[in-house]
């Protein structure tokens, strides 16, 4: 006996609709936060969950957070018995979380007279501190204890009223607690827009047909992914790649995987077995960033209308060894793991996904999110700061078209800091911001160009490199040549000495010094001696 009928005109408004939800709590979000890296970078993400913490909408924020964030809430879910007016905050990387920085808030949507909730909004952010060994939390750990404040499944919200105990046990334990506080309170009006636009959509459409279009949008979503599975070829490829180090010892990391896709079954089994066991940096990822990494995968397959659901993960089978370097166990360090790893994740699927349809994939973008933070006193204010930037790089040149240059790829799609915003708010002078010419690599169609950016620091700091890219270049696809590596130095103020600095480092900086930071470029795509002797035919 089938169920009730969906028209296809009515499932795609409530489709955007219920986009429109998330969206909007991310303009909430980015409104009102304090820190420039919310404000302006949109290091941010929002989402919508049914009752059964299934995720149903997502807006257009970071890749990174959004697959991963289904299993925050599923954490929250299980560990709170909520009521109405509470919202659930948490950050811990080992309860669905991805690193430390990355607080994770959760508000239930009841109905009237409901014992449990309909729906679940949630508004995940990046924030710019939370304590640990090292000013913005994101420097070379060797376990997560020294990577800043951790938080279970809290309440910090409870009937409607902040509950201050849960809030100021966080800020006592961050460098810049105005600045939290600022942001946390924006995460908590984002979560309370989208609990009022949910309430409406219940009032229009009531909640059994509610509940009828949010089933049709996830099997829609599984609908289409496996009807791309199935014009892809059967098999299995294999591929591999690696990360530089853990910015404790200078071995590589091999992460590897097997992908077997079945057109008859329409599935995918993506197999990481055979990927280095976890290390003592902080590059490890935990399964919550590999299984976003696969989301974003199957999502590129996609239309870019198509549904971000829960959906899309129904044909996906997952296999990552506990303790390795795509499924880490506590208390490893993780800063690293969501915003280096989980680029390369991305990397060596797509490298096995291009052997089975090569005219589809792009050689590698940049492969790193090239983060600084900076830390130390503000002269101007007396009191402390702490900045942090992913810088962009160069796009892997596609079938077709060029990379694009100075662009975030893959698991990140946040802005830079303005150079306005950031002389503004920071202790800085921006010597230089241009692109890095001739750092894509060269191919029938070329990768798109890095950036540098050179920043003079106007008060004694202590700058962290979190990168990768160095050793490894960004591979070409087809022919095509490899992008070029990253690189940074610093140039002392006293002697004018310039000396090149690692990918993963934490060092001391003087007034007048200059930190230079050039991102790699993408790869090229096609083997361009082949195009030159097409041409002259």
């Amino acid at each position: 006996m089938s169920g009730p009928v969906v028209d296809p005109i009515e499932l795609a408004i409530f489709r955007s609709a219920v986009h429109s939800v998330a969206e909007e709590m991310g303009a909430a979000l980015r409104r009102t936060a304090l820190s420039p890296n919310i404000k302006e970078r949109r290091d941010y993400s929002c989402a919508v969950f049914d009752g059964e913490a299934r995720v149903i909408a997502m807006g257009d924020h970071m890749p990174v957070h959004l697959g991963s964030m289904p299993m925050s809430v599923e954490a929250a879910v299980a560990a709170t018995k909520f009521a109405p007016g509470d919202i659930v905050v948490l950050n811990d990387p080992y309860a669905g979380g991805t690193h430390l920085p990355d607080i994770t808030m959760v508000l239930p949507v009841f109905l009237p007279d409901a014992e449990k909730p309909e729906f679940y909004v949630s508004a995940r952010a990046h924030h710019a501190d939370v304590g640990g060994a090292f000013p913005g939390s994101m420097g070379p750990a060797r376990e997560i204890y020294q990577e800043g404040v951790r938080i279970p499944p809290v309440r910090i919200v409870r009937g409607g009223a902040v509950d201050c105990d849960v809030l100021n046990l966080i800020l006592l334990n961050v460098r810049t607690p105005h600045e939290r506080e600022g942001d946390l309170a924006a995460q908590i009006g984002a979560c309370r827009v989208g609990e009022r636009r949910i309430q409406e959509l219940v009032e229009k459409y009531g909640a059994g047909r509610l509940r009828v279009l949010v089933d049709e949008l996830l099997n829609y979503s599984e609908r289409l992914v496996r009807a791309e599975l199935r014009r892809m070829p059967a098999g299995e490829f294999a591929a591999e790649d690696w990360l530089d180090d853990d910015g404790v010892d200078e071995r590589p990391i091999r992460i590897a995987v097997k992908m077997r896709i079945d057109p008859e079954a329409a599935t995918m089994h993506v197999d990481f077995s055979g990927s280095s066991a976890q290390v003592n940096g902080s590059v490890n990822a935990v399964r919550a960033i590999t299984l976003s990494a696969c989301f974003y995968v199957l999502r590129c397959l996609l239309g870019h209308d198509a549904p971000a659901t829960a959906g899309i993960l129904r044909p996906l089978m997952l296999v990552a060894e506990s303790g390795s370097i795509v499924d880490a166990r506590p208390p490893a360090p993780v800063a690293g793991g969501n915003v280096e790893t989980s680029q390369r994740i991305v990397d060596v699927l797509m490298r096995a996904l291009a052997q089975a349809v090569p005219d589809r994939v792009p050689a590698a973008s940049a492969g790193t999110m090239s983060n600084l933070t900076i830390g130390g006193i503000d002269p101007r204010t007396g009191e402390p700061f702490t900045y942090y930037e992913t810088m962009a790089g160069g796009m892997g040149a596609r079938p077709g078209i060029d990379g694009i240059s100075g662009v975030q790829t893959h698991m990140t799609n946040s802005l830079n800091t303005p150079i306005e915003a950031l002389e503004y708010a920071y202790p800085f002078r921006v010597r230089q911001y241009a692109y890095r010419r001739g750092s894509g690599g060269e191919g029938r169609f070329r990768g798109g160009d890095g950036l540098i950016r050179e920043i003079e620091l106007l008060a004694p700091v202590r700058v962290t490199l979190l990168a990768e890219r160095r050793k490894f270049r960004p591979w070409g696809l087809q022919g095509g040549e490899a992008g070029a590596a990253g690189r940074a130095t610093v140039t002392r103020a006293r002697t004018g000495e310039e000396a090149e600095l690692p990918g993963k480092c934490s060092v001391h900086l003087e007034v007048g010094d200059v930190l230079r930071i050039e991102t790699p470029g993408g790869g090229g795509w096609g083997n361009s001696r082949h195009s030159e002797s097409a041409g002259k035919d």
